[in-house]
């Protein structure tokens, strides 16, 4: 049988999995051999290191090692839970260990046996304790234990033991995926060797060599992956340039660019005179003005007689997009159109008619740009704004309207340029580091519930001053948990500190129409106070407003908190952006006070990524980013640069991955990017 087991096979083949157990290990995300040896653990009890009794810190989580010399019969606290004490020893110190309701792991402790627990520490200086503690039989050569996300019905024992089984069945027959070349010029461990380790490592040295080895080979099949993407598909574009001055488009600008923007500008220009196409990320912090750059190369696509599409992800940015864009190009003669969902149909089919016939200059829309019924007379240029809110195979659904047009992708989530290397790695990066001249800093201050009336007295006065402000809630219905909806705050307000003032709320179940009817009462002033959920995060551009209050502020990343702090301050007005968080944690406390101490959002994305990990940072799906089983973008820096090189140098060697000795890599990039099946090799 053994013969016949491969890695591609079911997990159902192995000892003690049926069907049942097999549902268990999908929910996991486990169906194979192969998937189940790379479900890594995600911790360890080391055993092999243990802490005299004394040493064993209260509070603190510590292995000690120490011989049962006493065991007290069972109590019964009170009907159908059962206490079990057993007394231990190293000889120096006695220990406490307390078992609650398992008669069978209080007679696996045997009297004069020696044993390695591992738990957390109670009790006083005098007399310590572990409840509950995990423990093996002492042995001259101890393990370390792997510790595995769970799912409901599955034990730690369970999935260790069914890896065991695994390791035991495909020994030496493993093939390793990595050329021995790359091997031993970077000094990486065997493939079966490190699976083995990571599961089962004898020692600390054991595991950071296997580590070593896996986070290598992940990070360079993510980067081969990545720059494959930026290569496939990048056929010659038909978008000529005769005319490539965009000069002539400061001019018509009330104010002057940054010496960034116009770098960015000048960048843009010079990949538009290529023959591949531009593919372009400009990045830059709240505020920084990307969207004059989109506005720029607008006006020399449209010079030269091709037309542009933005694509945005709410109506209420589209909108902001139209006014920015037909107040720039008021005098010009440009011709601009808002195409969204919320279109009366004969409407809808008259703009696009005219978008088709070439009529239109620039064309702006939400996700109604996409749409099979949308076609382009001479499309040049596709720019998407809030990169993080669209996936690659929607850009390139816009791009397909075209013959291979150039394409801009603006994102306000400042993201460190290594990081951005490997996140957009199918993108050329333009970063805008400078903030236009009159942009205010923003006063950030954490406070608890205690002095939310206070804050309320304040924003009552702003209110009263003829200025406006923004409340941000976590969630629209009560009951989801004990936080208030949105609407329910909004009532207090009225009825309380904020009676007579005029306030709206705003929230992604409204309909497109009501959203928009909503933010132009805010964005004209009629409204004071807008209620909100995050869909203020991006594209509203209120001048007047000056304060921003968030509730539970504990429950957003440092980037959403950055992200709507950034509505405020856009106007002449002193700013503010106040957090509101009763959470105890210190993990809480420190996340605030970067958001007070700092407004640089470079800064703030490190500590964020630091936080938050890349899955939830990145939002990997949306980026089409494969999730990382083992490796971690802050922390393997060295490593990434290592095999960012690598990667490059591979490629320009073979171009496909398509030697003998790199089918193994090419195996692995294709199961990295599974869900660009097909699309990475021919």
């Amino acid at each position: 049988m053994a013969e016949q087991i491969s890695l591609k096979s079911s997990i159902e083949v192995l000892k003690g999995v049926g069907q049942k157990r097999a549902q268990l290990f999908h929910k996991l995300g486990v169906d194979t051999i192969y998937s189940l040896l790379r479900y890594y653990p995600r911790t360890y009890i080391d055993y092999t290191s243990y802490l005299p009794i004394a040493e064993a810190a209260v509070g603190e989580t510590c292995t000690v090692r120490a011989r049962v010399f006493r065991k007290a019969p069972e109590a019964r606290i009170r009907k159908g839970l059962s206490l079990f004490k057993v007394f231990v020893t190293d000889g120096e110190n006695d220990l406490v260990i307390t078992i609650f309701n398992s008669k069978y792991m209080y007679e696996a402790l045997q009297l004069d046996r020696e044993y390695v627990f591992h738990g957390k520490v109670t009790g006083n200086f005098f007399q310590k304790e572990m409840n509950a503690p995990s423990f093996v039989p002492y042995q001259a050569q101890m393990e370390m234990m792997p510790v595995y996300s769970l799912t409901e019905d599955l034990s730690n024992k369970v999935i260790a033991s069914t890896v065991e089984t695994a390791l035991k069945l495909i020994e030496k027959s493993v093939f390793d995926p990595l050329p021995a070349a790359i091997t031993q010029q970077y000094q990486l461990c065997h493939f079966e060797y490190a699976l083995r380790q990571i599961h089962f490592p004898q020692n600390a040295v054991a595991l950071d060599t296997a580590r070593r080895r896996l986070i290598f080979e992940e990070l360079l099949t993510l980067q081969l992956g990545m720059l494959l993407l930026r290569s496939r598909n990048r056929k010659q574009t038909a978008v000529q340039l005769r005319d490539s001055r965009w000069e002539a488009f400061e001019a018509l600008l009330p104010f002057s660019l940054t010496g960034a923007q116009r770098r960015a500008i000048a960048e843009c220009v010079h990949d538009m005179q290529g023959r591949l196409p531009m593919n372009r990320l400009v990045q830059g912090d709240v505020g920084s003005g990307k969207t004059m750059v989109a506005a720029a190369l607008a006006f020399v696509l449209a010079r030269n007689g091709y037309q542009t599409a933005i694509m945005a992800p709410t109506e209420i940015l589209a909108q902001q997009h139209y006014q920015t864009f037909t107040g720039i190009f008021s005098k010009t003669g440009l011709r601009i159109c808002l195409l969204s969902g919320s279109l009366a149909k004969a409407v809808k089919q008259s703009e696009t008619e005219k978008i088709a016939a070439g009529e239109y200059d620039i064309v702006i829309g939400t996700h109604a740009l996409i749409q099979d019924s949308v076609s382009f007379g001479a499309l040049g240029l596709v720019v998407t704004d809030e990169q993080h809110r669209f996936g690659v195979a929607q850009r390139s659904r816009l791009a397909e309207k075209g013959e291979n047009p150039h394409l801009l992708v603006m994102s306000a989530t400042p993201i460190p340029r290594t990081l951005g290397l490997i996140i957009y790695g199918d993108l050329d990066i333009s970063v805008i580091d400078e903030l236009p001249a009159g942009r205010q800093k923003v006063i950030t201050m954490a406070i608890t519930s205690k002095k939310r009336e206070r804050a309320l007295r304040f924003i009552r006065e702003k209110l009263d001053n003829g200025l406006q402000a923004y409340i941000v809630c976590p969630l629209i219905e009560e009951g989801e948990s004990d936080l208030k909806s949105v609407e329910t705050y909004a009532q207090e307000l009225q009825k309380g500190p904020l009676n007579g003032c005029r306030i709206e709320v705003l929230h992604g179940r409204l309909k497109p129409k009501e959203k928009d009817a909503v933010m132009q009462r805010f964005q004209s002033g009629e409204t004071q106070l807008l209620v909100s959920t995050t869909v203020v995060e991006v594209g509203v551009d209120v001048p007047n407003a000056v304060i921003m209050m968030v509730e539970n502020a504990e429950r957003y990343g440092l980037s959403q908190l950055h992200q709507l702090r950034g509505r405020v301050g856009r106007g002449s007005e002193k700013s503010y952006c106040i957090l509101v968080s009763d959470h105890p944690g210190e993990e809480n406390r420190h996340r605030l006070s970067v958001m007070c101490k700092t407004s640089d959002g470079f800064q703030i994305a490190e500590e964020d990524l630091k936080q938050r990990g890349p899955g939830d940072f990145f939002g990997s799906r949306q980026h089409g980013l494969p999730e990382l089983k083992i490796a971690d973008m802050t922390s393997d820096m060295d490593v990434l640069r290592q095999t960012q090189a690598l990667a490059k140098e591979l490629l320009s060697e073979d171009e496909g991955l398509s030697r003998p000795e790199h089918k193994g890599l090419r195996r692995l990039v294709s199961l990295l990017y599974a869900q660009n099946k097909g699309q990475l090799f021919n």
